[in-house]
């Protein structure tokens, strides 16, 4: 049976988000250095808590793999001499490989013949490369912020206390800072901090089980998610779905506790997402609802230890809570004494951008471009979502900032637009536009809801391409990894919208009308930062459409013939991803690269029919106007599979048309009239796609 290695890094409490990233790269690591080190090895598991990182790799081979390697050395004519002898050359290359000249060969190459070595490396045993590799390894180990401890010239995300490493049952031993690694773990902190000796990860399992610790992530979330339930159970109620919140109390104990707290009931007249958020943020609670969807005036707080009193360690908790929630209610009557026109000037002295002005210029800038876009976007689903009136997007638009300046929001960022809509309600705002201030901010992270209504996508639209053009406009763009301002996510959200709510919008003359909005503030020349915009826009199209499962050749076949409708692009790279599965396309894109080639750089112009000399022409050129209407009538009515079909027909009056005639005609008029053909059928073709991008 092939050996099992187990490693721990005990340490002081590591922030409970770090562990999920490091968990992952732990895995990915490890099995990327055994393959290095020619390592064979099987299943690659990680477990984590807040004061423990554990990997434990089954499978593994008990020495490197054996390799013989060719070791290419001088060419034959550089390795003798005239008379035959070895040169310096040759025998450097010998002592180098620590070989006699009897042990190289003749090998042939593509530059020729070359003298070569086959060198044969025997793997060493898998315990003494760990012994050699694991400090390495772990020291690699990346975290948001690391520290030092004592007089060590050591970083890790928190100082490493013990070190648990075995390979077979026997310890690893190497050192890294002021500990060297052995045999044994210790458990809970507080409830059975001593050391415990283990051998494998089975043994470790169940030491930790009965020292308080469940390890292994997803047993100890589904304890808390029991517990929960059974302590929501205890007083009639439901814990408020918040699969985040799970996860972070998941990473910020060893052994889940929970307890059952009260509030005074006067704080259920805080709207619930005050009364959710001063529980989540601040004291990571839990809250409960009962069975008619309501709040209740009980709260769960996850403890690491087992409590001997439970109704003293909840009082604890009810204090904290308690001065919060009186927080937060003050905070809201504070609020609801403000106009909403009043926190709208105040914006004024709110600087969105050193170079961009305050968010009050910001305002007005996204308000008159969602005024632009009421006017041009196209909604395929007008029945169902009307587009809103201009007076209604110009007061969403006017509003939908205010809440900044709020005292609630300035306590709690995250209730930014949700604060805002229940303002604009109390001030008796129409819904619509209440809806808007908190819908426009929706998506706020990958995997968000999108905006339902109409207004919120209008003003969100809005919102974000001024975002965007401003930031291009000054400079301020997207570099590798590093997107400060989140504008790839921010374009990604403008395309979500589009293509979930079926938007039709011109993005090149959309983006044209903001950065002329942003005249005055951009340092760019606006063209030139136009064309970046659009590069922008369709490369994150491009990626979201590849993530979807489409393949490179299809969608860059689509974007490169032109991409100013993201919701037409979108549908043309469907109806081509089709379009390819059928037997005849092969033969369309051999044609329409036939075309292209050969017109290519041709001017276009109007074909004269009186200059055919073979009916092959004539028949392409009655082809091909009947073709273009029927593509120009499919293209009108989105019918791409339908475009795709009629640009098929030409298949064949193409291949007539280069097997009988001459292009390239020695006549300057025929030769002329000949590409301008060749050129409208091209041009018809990349109204759909640049075929030419497929291969076949």
């Amino acid at each position: 049976m092939a050996p099992e290695f187990l490693l721990e890094i005990g340490t002081e409490e590591i922030p409970a988000r770090f562990i999920p990233p490091v968990l992952e790269e732990m895995a990915a690591s490890f099995k990327k250095r055994l393959e290095q080190e020619r390592i064979a090895v099987g299943e690659v598991l990680t477990w984590g808590t807040p004061r423990r990182l554990t990997l434990v790799a089954k499978g593994m081979a008990g020495s490197q793999a054996d390799v013989t390697q060719e070791v290419v050395g001088p060419p034959k004519a550089v390795a003798y001499d005239a008379a035959g002898k070895p040169t310096a050359a040759l025998l450097g290359f010998a002592k180098a490989q620590g070989v006699a000249l009897v042990d190289l060969m003749e090998v042939e190459t593509p530059r020729g013949v070359y003298l070569a070595v086959l060198k044969r490396s025997v793997g060493l045993p898998t315990r003494e490369r760990l012994s050699r590799f694991l400090p390495e390894f772990i020291l690699g180990l990346s975290f948001p912020k690391s520290m030092r401890w004592g007089d060590l010239d050591v970083t890790f995300a928190r100082p490493i206390h013990w070190i648990l490493a075995r390979f077979g049952g026997e310890e690893v031993s190497f050192p890294l800072g002021d500990v060297v690694s052995g045999g044994v773990t210790c458990g809970h902190r507080f409830l059975a901090p001593q050391p415990v000796e283990v051998k494998d990860a089975e043994a470790y399992l169940a030491a930790l089980q009965g020292a308080h610790v469940i390890v292994d992530p997803s047993r100890r979330r589904a304890y808390l998610e029991a517990e929960l339930a059974k302590a929501a159970a205890s007083v009639g109620g439901e814990v408020v779905p918040n699969p985040g919140l799970v996860e972070e109390n998941t990473f910020l104990v060893e052994l889940p506790s929970v307890v059952v707290g009260n509030f005074e009931e006067l704080f259920l007249a805080l709207p619930d997402e005050v009364l959710i958020t001063s529980m989540r943020e601040h004291q990571r609670y839990f809250s409960l609802r009962g069975k008619d969807g309501k709040l209740l005036p009980h709260f769960i707080a996850v403890n690491n230890t087992l409590t001997r009193d439970p109704e003293v360690v909840a009082r604890g908790h009810e204090r904290v809570l308690r001065a919060r929630l009186a927080d937060a209610m003050y905070f809201f009557q504070t609020d609801s004494k403000v106009k909403l026109e009043t926190w709208v000037e105040e914006l004024k002295g709110v600087v969105f951008h050193s170079a961009l002005g305050t968010s009050y210029e910001k305002m007005g800038r996204f308000r008159a471009l969602a005024d632009y876009l009421q006017r041009h976007l196209e909604s395929e689903d007008a029945g169902r979502r009307p587009m809103p009136g201009p007076e209604a997007v110009q007061r969403a638009a006017f509003l939908c900032k205010a809440d900044i300046v709020s005292e609630m929001v300035g306590e709690f960022p995250s209730l930014q637009g949700v604060m805002g809509k229940v303002y604009a309600l109390q001030a008796g705002e129409e819904p619509a536009v209440a809806e808007a201030v908190f819908t426009h901010y929706l998506p706020r992270h990958a995997g968000d809801d999108l905006p339902e209504d109409a207004l919120g996508c209008l003003v969100g639209l809005a919102d974000r391409l001024d975002t965007i053009c401003g930031l291009f406009g000054v400079g301020l763009t997207p570099t590798g990894a590093a997107d400060p301002y989140g504008l790839r996510r921010h374009a990604l959200a403008v395309i979500n919208i589009l293509l979930a709510r079926r938007l039709h919008l011109d993005l090149p003359e959309a983006l044209a009308a903001a950065l002329g909005l942003l005249e005055g503030k951009i340092t760019r020349a606006p063209e030139e930062t136009a064309l970046e915009l659009l590069d922008f826009f369709q490369t994150r199209l491009q990626h979201l459409l590849l993530g979807e499962g489409f393949d490179h050749e299809t969608v860059a076949a689509v974007l490169s013939a032109g991409c100013r409708d993201v919701v037409e692009a979108a549908d043309k790279v469907k109806a081509l991803h089709e379009v390819r599965q059928s037997p005849e396309f092969p033969a369309l894109a051999v044609a329409f690269k036939r075309v292209i080639n050969i017109s290519l750089g041709a001017e276009g112009g109007e074909v004269n029919e009186m200059l055919f000399e073979h009916p092959e022409e004539r028949l392409l050129a009655e082809m091909a106007a009947l073709m273009e209407t029927e593509v120009d009538q499919a293209l009108a009515g989105r019918d791409y599979a339908g475009a795709c079909r009629s640009l098929t027909r030409l298949k064949g009056p193409v291949d007539a048309f280069f097997d009988r005639v001459l292009v390239m005609a020695e006549d300057p008029a025929l030769r002329r009239n000949r590409l301008a053909l060749l050129r409208r059928i091209s041009d018809n073709f990349l109204k759909m796609a640049d075929f030419s991008r497929i291969t076949t």
